[in-house]
């Protein structure tokens, strides 16, 4: 009466061959992880380092040329004489005016980005809220200069003479010079920058 109560084994787990038929290697489940990013890279696998270079298309090569613009070409006006001139409000940018003499020249709220004055004469120029980012004004003359208000931010002011130049009110300096370039200028008390 013992077999009866028990059932037959076989019927409880299930038959060999089927359990293996269940758990046999399926390669369309294996395939490696490399195989779809061929078919279809997407933008970060391309710009990986490591991944090979692909052509770009015309749209792609547009794209960059607008993102960075080369910069202009300097008009050359070197040597020019502008002494006690109105250039309130004027737009020199990106004109190279190296050696000219802008001596008690009115250059207030002027846009003069990327210009070239580099030894140029700028004594007791008005230079109020100019704007001259990334100007180059090298070993220039600026002693006496009105600077207040003015953005010289990434300019290039080595070796220039800021001697007596007006910068602000009593101990408040009121000129922008974020990034400028300052090693061997003559600052307003007549210190030289050393950095």
């Amino acid at each position: 009466m013992r077999h009866r109560r028990h059932p037959p084994r076989h019927q409880k787990e299930p038959a060999p061959a089927d359990y293996y038929a269940q758990s046999r290697y399926r390669p369309e489940y294996h395939r490696p992880e490399a195989e779809p990013a061929r078919e279809a890279p997407s933008y970060r696998e391309a710009s990986r380092p490591n991944a090979p270079p692909r052509p770009e298309t015309y749209s792609q090569r547009n794209y960059q040329q607008a993102a960075t613009p080369p910069r202009p070409a300097q008009a050359d006006f070197s040597g020019s004489d502008f002494s006690n001139r109105d250039l309130k409000e004027k737009d020199l940018s990106n004109r190279n005016f190296s050696r000219s003499n802008f001596s008690n020249a009115d250059l207030s709220d002027a846009f003069l980005h990327r210009i070239t004055l580099a030894e140029s004469n700028l004594q007791n120029a008005n230079l109020f809220r100019a704007n001259m980012l990334e100007a180059d004004l090298s070993n220039a003359d600026l002693r006496g200069a009105n600077l207040i208000g003015a953005d010289l931010s990434g300019a290039d002011l080595r070796g220039a003479n800021l001697e007596g130049a007006k910068v602000g009110y009593d101990d408040r300096v009121m000129v922008k010079m974020t990034g400028a370039k300052l090693i061997g200028a003559i600052m307003p008390n007549g210190h030289v920058y050393v950095g």
